[in-house]
């Protein structure tokens, strides 16, 4: 599975202003409703619903949040990079300032698990993060992670 099929350029929030882990889930319930059709508010509680679970904060300042939705028919992205960290109670308590948003729809069981692999495994190169985390710029965003997928593919 490709992130290229579950992330468009138009899903990137490449500088996201955002003062609390609510408020940056709002922001992504937001943007993924203009993305999807879906309501806001629909979006928004599925995805508390799973953070109230434990948090999807994994770890070095990223975040999968992730949810199952009846009302979309394939998978879905939103990659933000926030302007300054926020607390998410992430598993290392260390602040968030990258997030992928994943939402599949209610029958996806093991393509979601396989979409959440592979962004955690494109996540996890640090050299990656790092360009992530330097550039403000949709496209470059969706280049490097395009462009580490290709490399993990190989």
């Amino acid at each position: 599975m490709a992130l290229a099929d579950l992330l468009q350029q138009d899903a990137i929030i490449p500088a996201l202003k955002v003062n609390s882990k609510k408020q940056l889930l709002q922001e992504l319930a937001a943007k993924a409703s203009k993305l999807t059709g879906v309501g806001e508010r629909e979006i928004f509680d599925i995805i508390l619903q799973r953070e109230r679970l434990g948090s999807t904060g994994v770890g070095h300042g990223i975040a999968i949040p992730h949810g199952k939705l009846s009302s979309i028919s394939s998978i879905k992205g939103i990659f933000a990079r926030l302007e300054a960290p926020v607390d998410f109670e992430a598993l290392d308590d260390e602040p968030v300032d990258l997030v992928f948003l994943l939402l599949a729809p209610e029958g996806a069981g093991a393509d979601h698990l396989k979409a959440l692999s592979r962004i955690a495994r494109v996540l996890r190169d640090q050299d990656l993060v790092a360009k992530l985390r330097k550039t403000d710029s949709a496209s470059a965003i969706y280049a490097f992670l395009n462009e580490e997928q290709a490399n993990h593919a190989a």
